[in-house]
C-alpha cells in the first residue's frame, strides 16, 4: 500500500552531494540542480513538463524515448527525493520484474540511496524506502528506516500517521499504535489507521 498523504513538513539540511557513498551509487551533483522536492518544486516544473509527464508517471510511454525509466531516471538526477518519482521507479521495477530497468543508470535501490544522501531528513524518503526494503530485501533494515523517520517527523501530525501506516502494513501494531496516538495529540483527525488497528484488536484509547 502506497501512502495515502504526502504531506510533510520540510527540514533545513545541508547537502553533501558526494559524501559517503559505500554503495557506489554515485555523486549527487548535477548539471540541473539537485533539487529538493518538498521545498523548490517551482524549479521542478520545466523538469516535469518535459520527462515527468502523467504517461510517464503512468509507466505508459517515456516523453523522450519509448520506455519511461530514463525519464524517471533524469527526474531522479535533478530532484533525488522526488517522491512521486521514486514511487514510479519502483513500480516500474516491479512491472518490468528487474531490480534496473531499462533506461536505469543504476539499480532502483541506489536511487533510495541518493535520496537519503540528499534529504537525510526526509520523511516520505524513508518512508517508502523502508516499504521497498520489506518487501525486497531486509524487514530488520525497514524497521530501521521507519525509526530515523519517528525521529525526523518530530512535531508534523501527518508523518507520524504515515509512519503509523507503514508500521501496520509490517504487523508491527504497537508501533503503529504509537504514531497513531502521537498525531491524534498533534490534531490529526483521520481515522483509518485506528479503524485498522480496531480491525485486529490492536487498538486502544490513549491514556489521559
Amino acid at each position: 500500500m502506497l501512502l495515502l498523504m504526502l504531506g510533510v513538513g520540510a527540514l533545513s539540511v545541508t547537502h553533501a552531494y558526494a559524501q559517503n557513498d559505500p554503495n557506489n551509487c554515485g555523486t549527487i551533483a548535477n548539471h540541473y540542480g539537485p533539487f529538493d522536492y518538498r521545498t523548490q518544486q517551482d524549479k521542478l516544473k520545466i523538469v516535469e513538463g518535459a520527462h515527468f509527464t502523467p504517461e510517464v508517471e503512468a509507466l505508459i510511454r517515456g516523453a523522450t524515448a519509448s520506455a519511461p525509466g530514463g525519464d524517471i531516471a533524469y527526474t531522479l538526477h535533478t530532484s533525488p527525493n522526488h517522491h512521486r518519482a521514486l514511487i514510479a521507479i519502483v513500480r516500474l521495477s516491479e512491472k518490468m520484474k528487474t531490480p534496473q530497468p531499462q533506461g536505469l543508470r543504476r539499480p532502483v535501490e541506489c536511487y533510495f540511496d541518493r535520496a537519503i544522501r540528499f534529504a537525510p531528513d526526509d520523511t516520505v524518503v524513508r518512508i517508502l524506502y523502508a516499504r521497498f526494503l520489506a518487501k525486497h530485501r531486509s524487514i530488520n533494515e525497514s524497521m530501521r528506516q521507519l525509526k530515523v523517520a519517528e525521529v525526523n517527523a518530530r512535531d508534523n501530525p501527518f508523518s507520524h500517521y504515515n509512519i503509523g501506516l507503514a508500521y501496520f502494513d509490517l504487523e508491527q501494531f504497537d508501533k503503529a499504535l504509537v504514531q497513531a496516538h502521537k498525531a491524534a495529540a498533534m490534531g490529526f483527525e483521520k481515522k483509518e489507521l485506528a479503524d485498522r488497528l480496531k480491525s485486529v484488536n490492536a487498538w486502544q484509547d490513549p491514556v489521559q
